[in-house]
């Protein structure tokens, strides 16, 4: 593990920025490698120096601009990070901007076009662009034409996509020598352990997470979306000796299409089990109250984490007395989470108390040009996916508003 205060690449790129002007510096590549921590430092040292500039240009307040996805991811990536590291204070004004070392920096999201307000007619003498990938491309055009002021830089973050994305081929595939651009795998982080890196590889789901989130490569999906399910390992029989300590559901919507209500068992082992599948076609919603109330008899008032695609359905399933949440419908998120559980052996399917899945397993594919699944057979494994994404990531949430429900406040 490394001892010192950077990485290898981190320090190489450091003294690239210490002694070369550029107009544009991009860190790319794998999850945990320190693109982020760098960046970080970086935007420290860019703002003192814009403050130096800006004085010898009797500039009083020279403004700087700093872009997230969202102001809440912007506060968790940089901020709270920085205030972590260094116990720096950001004092935020109405407008979300504070002032550090003589500069104000204005905040800003970049990932909806609505951000683009916020920087529109500006000066700026730099920005630092974290989670570059995700950003609307018309926003980052935006933030990069307010970037005007005497020797600005652009500092950019971000984990790689599908090689057709416009931060690719606009930027880090442009070979003009204004534009600087390094590639991050995970191995470069010397400061990750061993057992962690060892670890990651091996319950990294294969194909397109290995090589987006391990190697750092913007790379297409392609081929089967769970490379790593096994018929002789993930389907099992008999489960009368798990000791399963929570029940709760997936519900996705459909008519011509199938639509889909799977139960997800999770036992102390935190081991998950797909019990029973209900989907079929050409079925109002009364059919589908029906099924869930039958659920519900059976296993107790469980959550139900539905597709929000259709709200009058949600609100009738509530209105029955259902148990009921809109889903977290991250696409990615949601599969990779899946598809973590699948590669880690902690995700086991009852054989015979599923019949669509089993054609959709191996049938749910990705889209090569779009880099998402294709839209078709897919309506059961959305429901496992709208399960465990939103119960892992949201569970607890969900259950605080249902008892603040309860309890009237």
């Amino acid at each position: 593990m490394n001892k010192g205060l950077y990485t290898v690449k981190q320090d190489e790129i450091m003294r690239y920025t210490m002694n070369h002007d550029y107009f544009m510096l991009i860190n790319h590549g794998a999850k945990r490698t320190g693109k982020t921590i760098l960046n970080n430092d970086l935007f420290l040292y860019e703002l003192r120096r814009v403050g130096r500039i800006a004085k010898q240009q009797g500039i009083d307040n020279p403004q700087y601009i700093l872009a997230g996805a969202t102001l809440g991811t912007l506060a968790k990536n940089v901020l709270i990070e920085l205030t972590n590291k260094y116990g720096i204070e950001f004092k935020m004004d109405k407008y979300n901007r504070f002032k550090l070392f003589g500069v104000l920096v204005v905040c800003t999201g970049h990932s909806t076009i609505n951000m683009m307000a916020t920087v529109r007619g500006m000066t700026s003498f730099g920005a630092y662009i974290n989670e570059g990938s995700m950003a609307h491309p018309e926003v980052f055009d935006e933030i990069k034409s307010r970037c005007s002021g005497e020797g600005a830089r652009i500092l950019v973050d971000t984990n790689p996509d599908h090689p057709e994305h416009w931060l690719k081929k606009d930027y880090i595939d442009n070979t003009d020598p204004s534009i600087v651009d390094y590639h991050f795998k995970l191995d470069d982080n010397t400061f990750l352990t061993e057992r962690y890196i060892r670890n990651i590889k091996a319950t990294t789901p294969s194909g397109m997470f290995t090589e987006r989130n391990i190697d750092g490569l913007w790379v297409s999906a392609d081929g089967a979306i769970y490379k790593d399910f096994n018929q002789k390992i993930h389907y099992v029989n008999d489960i009368s000796d798990v000791n399963m300590v929570n029940f709760f559901a997936g519900v996705d919507w459909g008519y011509s299409h199938y639509g889909s209500i799977v139960v997800i068992g999770e036992d102390d082992r935190g081991d998950y089990y797909l019990l029973e599948e209900h989907a079929t076609q050409f079925k109002e919603i009364d059919y589908w109250v029906d099924v869930a109330q039958n659920i519900k008899g059976r296993y107790g008032n469980i959550n139900f984490y539905a597709d929000s695609a259709r709200p009058e359905y949600v609100k009738r399933f509530s209105d029955e007395r259902l148990r009921t949440f809109n889903a977290s419908k991250k696409v990615l998120s949601g599969i990779e989470e899946v598809a973590k559980l699948i590669k880690a052996k902690r995700f086991f399917v009852v054989e015979n108390k599923v019949e669509r899945f089993k054609k959709e397993i191996y049938m749910y594919v990705w889209n090569e040009k779009t880099g998402e699944p294709v839209k078709e057979f897919d309506d059961v494994l959305d429901s496992v996916r709208y399960a465990i994404y939103t119960h892992l990531n949201h569970g607890n949430k969900a259950k605080t508003s249902n008892i603040r429900k309860q309890l009237g406040i």
